[in-house]
């Protein structure tokens, strides 16, 4: 067995669906000075935090512990065997290692490789010495061999943060190299860094300290110590999962990580570097498959840390705090997210998330605080957070301030500075650092905003509406339960709790694609919104077109699109098709049409799909940078690829090409009516839709409903109610922006 074994997908379960919900603290002296009582202070919490661990049937295995600690300078020249440099001039890796001999043997001189190619120089290495006697009998078979790898900068490295940066693509190059070309992982680095060092493995909180003897040593000192004890949800644990990562320790789900991930991959070859040059190239793939939703997060926070954010500044563009209907919020603060959600969309869900680079720790709670972070902080300079109180037992009389994180807060102690920085402070420090006000001033473009008389498709009279409808499927049912309440009123249909219609792939009848698609569901761990009384989280703020460079520092020039809502009328749709001559050609539209000749029957399907997927790419390599994908050109002699099908083709063809980011995804169809159609076509990738038939539909059905609004407030009505539909389905999952649910895949 592996230290990372996971069974093989089978019947149910599949190992990508690993969730964890676990407790995290962390202990730091606020001046920066080390001892060796933050380590014993950060174990001290572990072991209070070892009912939010797990245990199996084997009573001594546990899910996961770990614990995160500055660079032990002092320790690490006492035990091992040769010179070292100064601190700051060299660095440890912390490796899982395989058991068998011949097999560590050739991953070691793999590490050995590729550290010499990237021009830095190997110091040596020491096992790690440990005492597994407390270890479960489960647990035994799969521990690794610990070893430490000692580093020294090479001379191409100018100063420290260099370093980082070189060690951070050394690390990337091996694991992906190791690990890609066999079926199990073989190499793990816990951290590889000049500034901080990890411990952990498959344990439980109160084995940490005993497993690892060098925690015991006196002359192993810290500043800071951040500590992990993790519950995975219906999960098998594994070493690696175990946190702190290298950067982070998590407690809640990221639920669209799915999406999150796609994302960052289709941002791969729009990416530039001015920090890492063309050192970019050699750390993909940046995010591998297998990994936990706050270890994909943690590679993410390096990326953007190594290509110059700061700590503070690349948490915020991650998990931003709730800003599009804030009325408190100042202006600058609203601008600083407003411009950085064009180039992260938000890893969303529960989340309080502790995060260090070794000079700074701090930490921060998503935009719901629907998970506990509370501190303490003493006269003697001490902080100590931790997931609940009396983490560590600090007299009362010695307590200068308690509190607690609050929604989309962040605390932060600069240990070199010397002090903490408030989250007023820091935020504000932040955005005013750049004119993000200006800078959208410049680059914004509305579709609601746009003037100009763009020429709307006729609507279809009442001759052609009918051989629509049953193109698409509509039935009697649809009109009067499901569209007519929304006309009336811009709400939903009430209906009865649960559905006793047959599951779509065991009914006797045609369905509509989205129907075979079931939302998951926040299992165990992950508490839905409200989104009525909290609708302060929550935004359907829609970004269209292009995505620019994640990691380009300074302004970027390119326009951006943006829909206060994701549900277009037949004028919004014309309006960003007219925008090449509105917006002075900044956005190139095409029409995609998603008919195929309907003499080719369903065997033609796959034929079409291809060819649409090909002049998709066509279109976004000869500069297109809005794709319209159509099927207003149903009839009978034309068939119709579903929706849904047809969007996520595109959506996912682009992302393999490296071109998804150069293009925005926009769908008119037939298809969507209800709000569960709108809901799995976000989910697969568009980023605005125009429901032409529905409105179409809405206009003939008004003459038979009694004290029917006009066709203008039958229109509004019904974007309103889609749009509350969106809000409810996506706070099922906790998830509260549609940016984060476009693509993120929730089925």
């Amino acid at each position: 067995m592996s230290y990372h074994t996971l069974p093989p997908s089978q019947g149910l379960y599949h190992p990508a669906h690993e969730h964890d919900a676990c407790g995290v603290g962390f202990v730091a002296h606020i001046q920066g000075q080390a001892n060796h009582a933050i380590i014993e202070h950060g174990l001290t919490i572990l072991e209070r935090l070892h009912h939010r661990g797990a245990v199996g049937a084997d009573p001594r295995a546990g899910d996961g512990a770990g614990l995160l600690l500055q660079l032990p300078d002092q320790f690490l020249r006492a035990v091992v065997s040769f010179d070292l440099p100064v601190i700051g001039q060299y660095a440890v890796g912390q490796v899982f290692l395989p058991q068998v001999a011949e097999a560590r043997d050739r991953v070691e001189q793999t590490i050995q490789d590729f550290i010499l190619a990237e021009g830095q120089q190997l110091l040596g290495w020491r096992t790690v010495p440990v005492n597994n006697q407390g270890l479960g009998e489960s647990v035994l078979p799969t521990e690794p061999v610990i070893r430490q790898i000692f580093i020294q900068r090479g001379p191409d490295c100018s100063d420290q943060a260099a370093f980082e940066r070189k060690l951070f693509v050394i690390r990337k190059q091996i694991e992906n190299q190791l690990n890609q070309t066999t079926q199990e992982k073989v190499c793990y680095f816990s951290s590889l860094s000049s500034r901080t060092l990890v411990y952990k493995g498959m344990l439980l909180a109160d084995q940490l300290g005993d497993y690892y003897p060098d925690l015991q040593d006196p002359r192993m000192v810290s500043a800071l110590a951040l500590v992990h004890q993790r519950f995975s949800t219906n999960t098998f644990p594994t070493w690696d999962l175990a946190h702190p990562y290298r950067m982070v320790a998590h407690n809640g789900e990221i639920n669209t990580v799915r999406g999150n991930v796609n994302w960052m991959a289709a941002r791969r070859h729009a990416m530039r570097s001015e920090k890492l040059g063309k050192d970019l190239d050699k750390i993909w793939p940046l995010i591998p498959a297998g990994q936990s939703d706050t270890a994909c997060f943690d590679n993410a926070l390096e990326l953007l840390v190594m290509s110059g954010y700061s700590l503070a500044e690349a948490m915020m563009m991650l998990i931003p705090e709730a800003w599009e209907d804030h009325p408190e919020m100042g202006a600058e603060r609203q601008a600083f997210y407003e411009y950085h959600a064009a180039l992260m969309e938000p890893w969303d869900g529960p989340a309080a998330v502790a995060f260090t680079d070794g000079r700074q720790i701090g930490a921060t709670l998503d935009r719901n605080g629907l998970r506990p972070a509370r501190y303490v902080i003493t006269d003697d300079d001490l902080i100590v957070l931790g997931s609940e109180v009396g983490v560590l037992p600090i007299p009362e009389h010695k307590i200068v301030k308690k509190w607690r994180l609050q929604p989309g807060k962040m605390l932060l102690i600069d240990l070199e500075q010397g002090g903490i920085i408030d989250d007023n402070t820091l935020k504000t420090t932040l955005c005013q650092a750049k004119p993000y006000q200006d800078w959208l001033a410049q680059s914004q473009i509305r579709v609601e905003e746009q003037t100009g008389t763009p020429e709307v498709p006729e609507a279809l009279d009442a001759t052609a509406l009918l051989p629509y409808q049953q193109a698409f499927g509509y039935t009697q049912e649809d009109l009067k339960i499901i569209l007519a309440p929304m006309v009336l009123n811009g709400q939903e249909a009430t209906g009865s709790m649960g559905s006793d219609n047959p599951p779509a792939v065991l009914s006797q009848r045609p369905k509509h694609l989205s129907h075979y698609f079931k939302q998951l569901f926040a299992q165990v761990t992950n508490p839905p919104i409200d989104p009525i009384r909290e609708s302060i989280v929550m935004s359907l703020v829609a970004l269209v077109g292009p995505r620019p460079n994640l990691l380009g520092q300074e302004h970027d020039t390119h326009k951006r699109l943006e829909c206060r809502q994701p549900i277009l009328t037949n004028t919004d749709l014309a309006r960003i098709r007219n925008l090449e001559q509105t917006a002075q050609g900044t956005f190139r539209s095409k029409t995609l049409d998603l008919t195929y000749a309907a003499q080719q029957g369903a065997d033609g399907m796959a034929t079409a799909l291809q060819a649409l997927c090909a002049a998709a790419e066509q279109a976004v390599c000869a500069d297109t940078n809005i794709i319209i994908l159509s099927d207003r050109n149903v009839g009978p002699h034309q068939i119709a690829i579903p929706a849904l099908l047809a969007t996520s083709a595109v959506h996912h063809h682009l992302i393999r090409q490296g071109l998804r980011t150069e293009t925005g995804l926009v769908l008119e169809t037939g298809a969507a009516l209800e709000v569960h159609h709108f809901a799995t076509l976000a989910g697969y990738g568009a980023e605005a839709i125009n429901p032409y038939l529905a409105f179409a539909t809405l206009q003939a059905l008004l003459p038979s409903l009694p004290a029917a609004p006009d066709a203008q407030q039958a229109s509004a009505n019904y974007i309103q109610a889609i749009g509350k539909g969106l809000l409810k389905v996506m706070s099922k999952m906790g998830i509260s922006t549609y940016q984060s649910y476009c693509g993120a895949q929730i089925f």
